[in-house]
This record gives structure tokens, C-alpha cells and sequence, in this order.
């Protein structure tokens, strides 16, 4: 109801406003081909969307320009080299459709390992982290302070650890940014960044 979906949308061009403009690098993203703005945009969802085929393939979506060698480094990277490494076949392991025999966690790892070999330059990540496990958790942030180094990145997120080092924190509700801010001044402005953040303790 706060309006991130929307958001989100517009972003990634699933849909246009109705007024106004979203720009990039002060470009109006309606002027930018469709196939131009996926290569410069990548978003990392909550639900990871794996399908049937290798982990190779899942990582880099069946592009022939991303080299395995590519590939291995992003896993490495994101520190899911371990777990594909103990899978029989390693990259060329298969995956079952929705990747069902992988771990909440591990589906996460490799959705950002997918994320950093594609390289973009603005990273869209919805609520990546909402349904990680506390064990999980620490290599998933560590994954992400990997995946978000360099670039530009909108992070969707109720958990409020995902966001508390963000250089710019924009608070929605009801459909309107109500509050912008770093988390130290939103939090000595006592609004409601501050009351979520009391919420969750």
C-alpha cells in the first residue's frame, strides 16, 4: 500500500507514470530501448526464479558473452562457491524447476551471483533479504555488501538492517515519499522512520 511495487515498476519500465518523468543519468527512461535499459538495470527479487538446466545456465540466463570463468567469479564473490562446489557436477549441476533442492539462502546466493556477472549499473533489490533465515543472514549481507559495491542501488526493504548503511533512505506511505534521509538523522528526526524502527525492536 506504500506505493513500492509502483515504484519498482516504473524503474524497470513494467510500467510508465502518468505524469512526470523517471529518469537515469538524466536521461527519460522512455528513451531508452527496452534491451538497453535490461543491460544497465537488474533487479534481485525476494521469490529467486531458477529453472530447469545447470547452475551455470542460471547464472548467466543462457548468455553466451558471460564465460564460465565469469561466472565462477561471481559465485565466488557472493561466497556460494562452496555450496555449488559440493553439489555433483559442480556448475554443470542440474537444477530441478524453482530450484527446489537448493536452500532459501542458496537460491539468494545465486540470484547475486546472476546480479554481478550481468554488471549493471543500477541494482533494483525487493526485498531480497525479507525471507532469509538467521543463519543465513551474515552471508547474505556479506554477499550483499559485495553485489553493491560500485553501483547504484534501490533497496526495497521492511528489514531495517538491510538499509541502515544506505547513503539515502526514502521512507514511503500511502503512495508518497514522507521522509528522506541517512538513518542517523532520520532517527534523531523522530518521524516515521524512527516509530518503524522502534517497531522492530
Amino acid at each position: 500500500g506504500a506505493g513500492k511495487s509502483t515504484l519498482l515498476s516504473m524503474l524497470s519500465r513494467l510500467q510508465d507514470p502518468d505524469r512526470g518523468r523517471v529518469l537515469l543519468d538524466g536521461v527519460d527512461l522512455r528513451e531508452l530501448r527496452v534491451e538497453d535499459l535490461r543491460r544497465r538495470v537488474a533487479v534481485v527479487l525476494q521469490n529467486v526464479l531458477l529453472f530447469s538446466g545447470s547452475i551455470l545456465e542460471n547464472v548467466r540466463l543462457f548468455d553466451p558473452d558471460i564465460s564460465r570463468e565469469q561466472v565462477e567469479a561471481a559465485l565466488e564473490a557472493v561466497g556460494a562457491t562452496e555450496f555449488v562446489a559440493a553439489r555433483h557436477g559442480g556448475l554443470d549441476a542440474a537444477v530441478e524447476e524453482r530450484g527446489a533442492t537448493f536452500s532459501l539462502g542458496e537460491r539468494q546466493l545465486l540470484s547475486f551471483a546472476r546480479a554481478l556477472v550481468a554488471d549493471p549499473e543500477v541494482l533494483i533489490l525487493d526485498e531480497a533479504t525479507a525471507s532469509i533465515d538467521s543463519d543465513s543472514e551474515a552471508r547474505i549481507q556479506q554477499a550483499l555488501a559485495t553485489l553493491l559495491r560500485g553501483r547504484t542501488c534501490i533497496v526495497v526493504a521492511h528489514r531495517l538492517s538491510t538499509v541502515r548503511h544506505a547513503d539515502q533512505i526514502l521512507v514511503m506511505q500511502d503512495g508518497r515519499i514522507v521522509e528522506r534521509g541517512r538513518h542517523d538523522d532520520l532517527v534523531a528526526h523522530r518521524g516515521v522512520y524512527q516509530r518503524m524502527l522502534a517497531g522492530c525492536a
